[in-house]
C-alpha cells in the first residue's frame, strides 16, 4: 500500500514541488487549501487535472485552515497520513511587520494546532516543520549551523521560532516523530512576485521586452544563501525517511548580494541594471538582516543530500521562465 502524505501550503512554491516529488515516489498526496473568494492554484493545476494515462499523478485537495484546529483535527483523522509536511504560513518577512498578529496566528499557533491534531488523531505520523534561516537574524557566527544561537529580528522569525521549539517540545514530551528543516532562502520560477528574487527576474524580463522601464527595490547590499526550491524539498523528504527525528540546516554554503543577483539576471539579458533600478526606503525592513550563510554539513553527511543547482543556473532558469511570462503579457496588451 502506498504511503499517504498531507501537505499544508500545497498551493505555494514549496508545496507544489513537494507534491510532484511525492507523487513520483508513489505517494497518495493530500493538500490543505483554504476556502476563499479568490482562488490561486496555478502552481498545482497540472496535478489536479491529470490525463487519463497518468491516473496516479493527481492530488486530493481538502478544505481547512491553520487558524481552525477543528478542521485540522478532522482532516488528520480522515486522511490518516503517514507523513505531514507543514509548509503553510504567512511567509513574507516585510509583510509580517505590518501583520504581526496574523503572522503569529498562522505561523506559530497554527503549527501548534497541527501538532496537537497529530498527537490526538494520528500519533504515529511523521511531522516536518518548515523552519527558516530567519531564526538566526544577524548572527555573530558564520556560517550558521544547527548549533548557532537564534536571534530573530521580525514577527515572521519570532513566529517561526515558536513553531521550531514547539516541534522540538512535541518530539521530547510526546515522542512525536517531529523535526525542523531550517531552510535558507530557496527560489524558483514559482516564487511569488513580491519576493526580491522574483521581482528582479520578472522585472528584468519586462524591461527587456519594453513592458516597463524601472524596478524599485530596497536593500541592495543584503546577502543571502540562495538555493533551488525543488532541491530543498528533496531534503525535506529525506529528513522524514531517517530512523530518528532530528533538525537540519539546508543551504548551499554560498552567499550572494542583491547586487550580484541583479548582475546575473540583467547581464543574462544584456541589460545594465544600474540604468533601470531605483531604491526606496519603503521596501526596507524596520530591523534588517544583513547577511546569512548556511552550513548544511549535517544534512549532507546524514541525509546524503547536496544542492544540485548553482546560483547562476537558478537565476537564469527564473529569467527564462519570466521571459515567457512577459511575452504572454505583451501579447495580451
Amino acid at each position: 500500500m502506498s504511503k499517504r502524505a498531507l501537505i499544508t501550503g500545497i498551493t505555494g512554491q514549496d508545496g507544489s514541488y513537494l507534491a510532484e516529488l511525492l507523487l513520483d515516489k508513489g505517494y497518495e498526496v493530500f493538500g490543505l487549501v483554504r476556502r476563499s473568494s479568490s482562488v490561486s492554484r496555478s502552481r498545482i493545476d497540472h496535478l489536479t487535472r491529470t490525463p487519463d494515462e497518468e491516473p496516479g499523478k493527481r492530488i486530493h485537495l481538502l478544505y481547512g485552515d491553520m487558524n481552525d484546529g477543528i478542521s485540522l483535527n478532522r482532516i488528520v483523522r480522515e486522511v490518516e497520513p503517514d507523513e505531514v509536511y507543514n509548509l503553510a504560513g504567512q511567509s513574507h518577512v516585510r509583510v509580517s511587520f505590518e501583520m504581526p498578529e496574523h503572522t503569529a496566528d498562522i505561523d506559530a499557533v497554527g503549527t501548534l494546532r497541527l501538532l496537537e491534531a497529530i498527537r490526538e488523531a494520528r500519533p504515529g505520523a511523521r511531522f516536518y516543520q518548515a523552519s527558516s534561516s530567519e531564526l538566526f537574524g544577524n548572527p555573530d557566527i558564520s556560517p550558521q549551523n544547527e548549533l548557532t544561537p537564534f536571534r530573530p529580528r521580525s514577527p515572521y522569525a519570532v513566529s517561526k521560532l515558536f513553531a521550531y521549539w514547539m516541534t522540538v517540545n512535541y518530539r521530547e514530551a510526546y515522542g512525536t516523530f517531529a523535526l525542523n528543516g531550517i531552510l535558507f532562502n530557496h527560489e524558483s520560477p514559482r516564487r511569488g512576485e513580491t519576493f526580491v528574487t522574483r521581482k528582479i527576474t520578472l522585472g528584468a524580463a519586462r524591461i527587456k521586452l519594453g513592458l516597463q522601464q524601472k524596478l524599485t527595490l530596497g536593500n541592495l547590499d543584503a546577502r543571502r544563501d540562495w538555493g533551488y526550491a525543488r532541491d530543498y524539498m528533496e531534503a525535506a523528504w529525506l529528513m522524514l525517511q531517517q530512523p530518528e527525528p532530528d533538525d537540519y540546516v539546508v543551504a548551499t554554503g554560498e552567499s550572494h548580494s542583491v547586487r550580484e543577483l541583479l548582475d546575473e539576471a540583467f547581464g543574462y539579458l544584456d541589460l545594465d541594471w544600474q540604468r533601470h533600478v531605483e531604491t526606496d526606503v519603503k521596501y526596507l525592513r524596520p530591523s534588517e538582516v544583513n547577511s546569512v550563510l548556511g552550513d548544511s554539513s549535517k544534512a549532507q553527511h546524514i541525509l546524503g543530500w547536496k544542492p544540485r543547482t548553482t546560483f547562476q543556473e537558478l537565476v537564469r532558469m527564473m529569467v527564462d521562465a519570466d521571459i515567457t511570462v512577459a511575452k504572454s503579457e505583451s501579447e495580451a496588451c
